[in-house]
């Protein structure tokens, strides 16, 4: 799980640990992951504000990792986590700040092939599947480019009637997702 961005668009606190229905966003996430029983672990990368994070969030069963280079971009974080998890077989990425990911599409993605990535309403998004190959690639590529272009024309997965895969970048997004998660909660 990615969590280790500045959130720069997002304002001076770390939105990792903005409310939502009561809880960080970021704690959202990590019991998703967590509560996924077909992942036999469970990585969660911090960067910025690691520190104050840290104590705010419940980890559970995962293995915090700190990416001391997030500022060079996400590809950085990606590779400190799969260097984290060092010969696994498959890896399956989520983002921290997409709380509304549920354990059962994280299951889901869990039993499928390397390569598959999720769609929402068409739009691609996360849970990714990354294999042998694909963890070699981008351990070794040294720029800020993620799994996107390893990934184009692999399976996909339509997830958006699942759950929403809507991450948070700015305060506008936040806002949504809190309505989001509040229509859930009531449903």
């Amino acid at each position: 799980m990615l969590a280790a961005g500045g959130g720069t668009r997002f304002g001076a606190e770390p939105k990792q640990l903005a409310e939502v229905g009561g809880r960080p966003l970021l704690q959202w996430a990590v019991s998703a992951q967590c509560a996924a029983r077909s992942l036999a672990r469970v990585v969660v990368v911090l960067g910025a504000q690691a520190e104050a994070i840290r104590p705010q969030i419940d980890f559970g069963r995962a293995e915090v990792v700190v990416c001391e280079d997030w500022s060079s971009g996400q590809a950085a974080s990606l590779r400190r986590g799969l260097i984290a998890v060092g010969g696994a077989g498959r890896v399956v990425v989520t983002l921290g700040d997409a709380p509304l990911l549920t354990t059962e599409v994280i299951e889901r993605f869990a039993g499928e092939p390397a390569g598959t990535r999720a769609v929402y309403d068409g739009r691609p998004g996360h849970p990714v599947v990354l294999g042998p190959e694909h963890i070699a690639a981008l351990v070794s590529q040294q720029v800020d480019a993620g799994a996107r272009g390893l990934l184009r024309g692999g399976p996909v997965i339509e997830v958006g009637r699942l759950c929403s895969g809507r991450d948070v970048d700015t305060p506008e997004d936040l806002a949504a997702v809190r309505a989001l998660a509040a229509a859930t909660q009531r449903a």
